[in-house]
């Protein structure tokens, strides 16, 4: 069973950046593949960044290379750096980790004002 907590997020103007980290409870973290997703008002929920067990990075074609996604497997937290923020990137951000079973943390609010 693994539990994550998301932290970081809140509000920033636009052109800002902030950096969100979600911790994983249990053991073997670094086996699970790890990323990050978003889901704005009214939208399905979409991903953002994923970070393989082994560091391979993919990332959401909208996002124009302003977010980073990375990971620390000493403290079971991955991490999504993110630039140049605008109102189209506020959403409710969330966790994931999938190994052989997927789980979801609760999600942390961005809200990016103009």
């Amino acid at each position: 069973q693994v539990q994550l907590v998301e932290s970081g997020g809140g509000l920033v103007q636009a052109g800002g950046s902030l950096k969100l980290s979600c911790v994983a409870s249990g053991s073997g973290f670094s086996n699970y593949a790890m990323g990050w997703y978003r889901q704005a008002p009214g939208k399905v929920r979409e991903l953002v960044a994923s970070i393989s067990s082994g560091g391979i990075t993919n990332y959401a074609d909208f996002l124009k290379g302003r977010f980073t996604i990375s990971r620390d497997n000493a403290k079971n937290t991955v991490y999504l750096q993110m630039n140049s923020l605008t109102p189209e990137d506020t959403a409710v951000y969330y966790c994931k980790a999938n190994r052989v079973r997927t789980y979801w943390g609760q999600g942390t609010q961005v809200t990016v004002s103009s």
